[in-house]
């Protein structure tokens, strides 16, 4: 069978928030694929076959469990598990990241910090150590860290990066406003804010 392609993994991941939001307020058990895809503004047809790679979870005329198809793409999507995350950098980005608590309500521990500067490390931040990089390996090993932010200025990331590399790190969010490319081995995502909001801002210059 066909891989899925990044974008519907990333879309259901918004299937999956669109789900936990209408449960909170829907008195049904059930959603139609229209009424979900509504919710996202995509098309039926494109909700059906990106839930297609994954099985069968609906019922012609009847829809989707809401219950159901939320556990489905949780475990599709490794949520069912517990993972343990480091933040690399805590400065502004990376302090804000330590204190925000939707992490938690998906299985994703923050548990550890590191930073280059003495005036941070070996102190807590938000209830969590904060360690120099000296200390990545052992930390990562003793905490079974397996998803590693890299939150630290660009001409730092491309390092920290190898460092996390060689300390047996598989999975990299990077925000440094920097490209960078890892390994086949590994899972990088770069998310770059800076590009993000150079794209809103065109648009507002040519309305």
């Amino acid at each position: 069978m066909k891989k899925p392609s990044k974008d519907t993994i990333s879309r259901l991941a918004l299937y999956l928030r669109a789900l936990q939001e209408l449960s909170k307020d829907r008195s049904s058990d059930t959603i139609s694929s229209q009424d979900l895809s509504r919710e996202l503004n995509i098309s039926p047809d494109q909700l059906r076959r990106d839930l297609w790679y994954f099985g069968q979870f609906g019922r012609r005329g009847v829809g989707y469990s809401v219950e159901s198809l939320k556990n489905k793409l949780s475990q599709i999507l490794g949520l069912n598990k517990s993972w343990n995350v480091c933040i690399c950098g805590v400065g502004n980005l990376g302090s804000a990241l330590l204190t925000y608590k939707g992490f938690k309500e998906h299985n994703l521990n923050i548990i550890a910090g590191f930073d280059v500067e003495a005036n941070k490390v070996n102190k807590k931040k938000n209830g969590i150590d904060i360690y120099p990089l000296e200390d990545m390996k052992k930390v990562i090993k003793a905490k079974a860290v397996k998803i590693a932010i890299i939150a630290t200025p660009y001409f730092a990331a491309p390092a920290v990066m190898e460092r996390l590399i060689s300390c047996g790190i598989r999975a990299i969010l990077n925000f440094a406003p920097i490209k960078l490319v890892a390994p086949p081995q590994v899972k990088l995502r770069n998310v770059d804010l800076s590009t993000e909001l150079f794209n809103l801002t065109h648009f507002l210059s040519q309305a």
